[in-house]
């Protein structure tokens, strides 16, 4: 099959985001398909192409995957309307693909909810075959956050999401509470697979050069945050946590965030005006760099804000990529990731909003380090029984193989 891929923030393994579309689409190659890449540029993101752009869109084959990227950048810094615009650029610019490119099977991944919208015009234009990611609930995930109140936007967000959602042929859900959210708008079940974000075990478990960042002792408990610093990731709770063990003397506890976000400077002054010492901030990573900071590192963060529609609505990266280390995980929210770590035995799953229970779980990891390190192998084998990449991307080809127009 030919497969027209439509992702707005596909990054191949030299950025410092999620590789989740580089994989499948890799997995999709190795079963003997094509695979054309739709993207845009996407801030710590990187596609592999280096050519200037001409008429606002260059090309090329990276990797196997002939990728087109539009000259679009976006940057989770940038204020709703600069992404709203972004979002609505890059789907109209899809749909003229859509289109004209010759190819068998349409995929598109959210976010945004908008990515869809090339899919749908395949769909009854052409009558393509339609495949649709689904990675977070739209609207339904902004309103709950109350970054998004219009009205009149939450209902035009509504029917797309339900235009798009009966307009593919199969849908994958990332997460149980995604798939659950999916049929909830009307969909059969059998129409839905769920294939959550896995784990690069060739990258995450494999022999690296460990390090630590400036400031950090080897006998230091460090406790990591990869990831975006926004709104979504309620990261004033990490900074109550280092708070709370500051007041406490841990002194031997830090707490390392990496990576960019629209909070940053905020996330920042506070550290400075609390002058909070035992937190450190490192600039965005590639996995590769990633790996190593982890393998010398003790407990991975996976923090969300308070928002009932998370707990089992996110497929986050940052977890899998933390089991795939071996690393034990700190989880501050209820829902299907805090079961896991319960079941298993892979970490601390700690109330939200709970400065002192976070607290209290990070001195407890550094106080029984036995302990700790049969959470790590228990997270180890968890990544390696369930969330091997390479197992759920060939779920993924199978579903895709699957679909008939």
């Amino acid at each position: 099959m030919n497969i027209l891929y439509f992702h707005q923030h596909f990054s191949t393994p030299k950025g410092s985001v999620g590789t989740r579309s580089y994989e499948m689409a890799q997995r999709l190659l190795g079963r003997g398909h094509t695979v054309t890449m739709v993207c845009g540029s996407y801030g710590g993101g990187d596609t592999g192409l280096t050519m200037p752009f001409v008429n606002s869109r260059r090309s090329g084959v990276v990797d196997g995957i002939k990728i087109i990227e539009l000259d679009l950048s976006y940057s989770n810094s940038d204020g709703f309307v600069t992404r709203a615009l972004t979002f609505l650029k890059f789907a109209w610019s899809s749909v003229r693909i859509a289109l004209t490119e010759k190819y068998d099977v349409v995929f598109a991944t959210t976010t945004p909810l908008t990515a869809g919208i090339p899919g749908i015009f395949a769909r009854w234009l052409r009558g393509k075959p339609f495949v649709f990611e689904v990675r977070d609930l739209w609207p339904e995930l902004p309103k709950a956050m109350g970054v998004i109140t219009n009205p009149v936007i939450l209902g035009a967000m509504s029917v797309l999401e339900w235009a798009t959602y009966h307009s593919a042929h199969r849908l994958i859900g990332l997460s149980p509470g995604i798939v659950e959210g999916i049929a909830h708008r009307g969909v059969a079940k059998n129409k839905v697979a769920l294939v959550p974000n896995g784990c690069d075990l060739n990258i995450f478990n494999a022999d690296v050069q460990a390090w630590r960042p400036d400031g950090v002792a080897a006998t230091d408990l460090l406790a990591i945050f990869a990831g975006t610093h926004g709104i979504a990731n309620g990261l004033d709770s990490l900074l109550d946590a280092a708070a709370e063990l500051k007041r406490r003397g841990r002194t031997d506890i830090k707490l390392l965030l990496i990576g960019q976000g629209k909070l940053k400077p905020v996330l920042m002054a506070r550290v400075k005006q609390q002058q909070l010492d035992n937190v450190i901030f490192h600039e965005p990573i590639n996995k590769e760099k990633l790996s190593g900071l982890m393998a010398s590192a003790d407990v991975g963060l996976q923090l969300l804000a308070n928002i009932p529609a998370f707990y089992f609505g996110t497929s986050p990266n940052k977890f899998f990529d933390y089991i795939s280390a071996g690393l034990p995980v700190l989880n501050n929210y209820p829902g299907w990731l805090a079961g896991m770590i319960t079941e298993h035995q892979c970490g601390f799953a700690v109330p939200p909003q709970d400065a002192s229970a976070f607290a209290s779980a990070l001195e407890k990891a550094a106080d029984d380090k036995d302990a700790l390190k049969l959470m790590g192998k228990n997270a180890l084998q968890l990544a390696e029984r369930e969330f091997d990449r390479t197992l759920l991307s060939n779920r993924f080809v199978d579903w895709m193989e699957g679909v008939k127009a």
